[in-house]
C-alpha cells in the first residue's frame, strides 16, 4: 500500500469532516428553542469557554488525533485488513461494530471515571471538558489534549484492534462514533431523533453529567449505560418541560 494513500486519508480525516458537518447541522437545529435543554442565555452565561476557544481546542485535538491514527495504521501494517473488508458479510461487520462499541465504552468509562476521582487529573486535565456546563454540538470534542488522547484516541485504537475490523470498516465505525458523541452533547431532545430511540445514553443522559451536581454520575459514553448501572454510578433522571420553553434534564437520585 502507498505510504500515504487514499484509505489512510479517509481513516484520518473522514471522522473530522463528519464532525463539523453533523455539528453544523445541529447548530442550525439549535434555533428550535422548544427542544433545547438549555436556553441561549444559559449557553452564554454558564459556559466558561468561549465558542472561539472551543473551535480552536477541537481543531487542535483533531490534528493530534489524525496524526496518531496515521501512526497506528503504519505500525499495524493494516493487519486487520485480512480479517474483513467492505464486502464482508453483514453479520461479520455487525459483530465487529458491537465488539468495538463494547470496548470503547469500557475504556472510556473507566478512564473517564478515574479522571473525575483523581483530583489532580480533574483539575489540570478533565476540567477543560466541564467548562461546558450547557453542552452544544461542536463542543463535543472540546478536551484538554491529554484527555483527548487518553479517553478518545486510545479508546478508539483499542476498539479497532480488538474488534478485528479493517481500516475500511473503521471509517464507518469511527464516523458513527463521532456522530454519537456529537448527539450526546447537542443539547437538544428532539423526539424523532433515532439515536435517542435506540440508545438510553443520549443527550439528556449526558447532560446530567455536565450539570454541577452530576459530575460523579453517568460517566458512560458514548453508547451504553451498563457500567454506570453495574458499578453504582447511574443516576436516574427525568426530562421535564421548562416554563420558559424547552426541556430540562433533572437527576432524580439524591446526590
Amino acid at each position: 500500500m502507498e505510504f500515504f494513500g487514499s484509505q489512510d486519508l479517509l481513516v484520518m480525516f473522514m471522522p473530522i469532516v463528519v464532525y463539523w458537518v453533523y455539528s453544523g447541522m445541529y447548530e442550525l437545529l439549535g434555533s428550535m428553542d422548544k427542544y433545547r435543554l438549555h436556553s441561549r442565555r444559559e449557553e452564554e452565561t454558564k459556559n466558561l469557554a468561549s465558542k472561539k476557544e472551543v473551535v480552536k481546542g477541537v481543531l487542535f485535538q483533531q490534528a493530534i488525533q489524525a496524526t496518531i491514527s496515521f501512526i497506528f495504521l503504519k505500525i499495524s501494517g493494516n493487519s486487520n485488513e485480512a480479517t474483513t473488508s467492505l464486502d464482508a458479510s453483514f453479520m461479520v461487520v455487525a459483530r465487529q461494530f458491537f465488539i468495538a462499541m463494547l470496548v470503547m465504552d469500557t475504556w472510556q468509562y473507566f478512564v473517564h471515571r478515574y479522571m473525575h476521582f483523581n483530583k489532580f487529573l480533574y483539575r489540570k486535565v478533565h476540567s477543560w471538558h466541564h467548562r461546558i456546563v450547557a453542552p452544544y454540538a461542536f463542543a463535543a470534542q472540546y478536551n484538554h489534549p491529554i484527555d483527548g488522547v487518553l479517553v478518545e484516541t486510545l479508546g478508539g485504537a483499542a476498539a479497532f484492534f480488538l474488534s478485528g475490523m479493517s481500516p475500511q470498516t473503521s471509517i464507518f465505525f469511527f464516523s458513527f462514533a463521532t456522530i454519537k458523541g456529537i448527539d450526546d452533547h447537542c443539547g437538544l431532545m428532539i423526539p424523532w431523533n433515532p439515536l435517542h430511540i435506540l440508545f438510553t445514553n443520549n443527550a439528556g443522559y449526558h447532560d446530567t453529567h455536565h450539570q454541577l451536581g452530576g459530575a460523579k454520575y453517568n460517566f458512560s459514553q458514548p453508547f451504553f449505560v451498563m457500567w454506570d448501572k453495574i458499578l453504582g454510578s447511574y443516576a436516574p433522571y427525568t426530562i421535564e418541560k421548562r416554563m420558559d420553553g424547552g426541556y430540562e434534564a433533572r437527576i432524580r437520585k439524591e446526590i
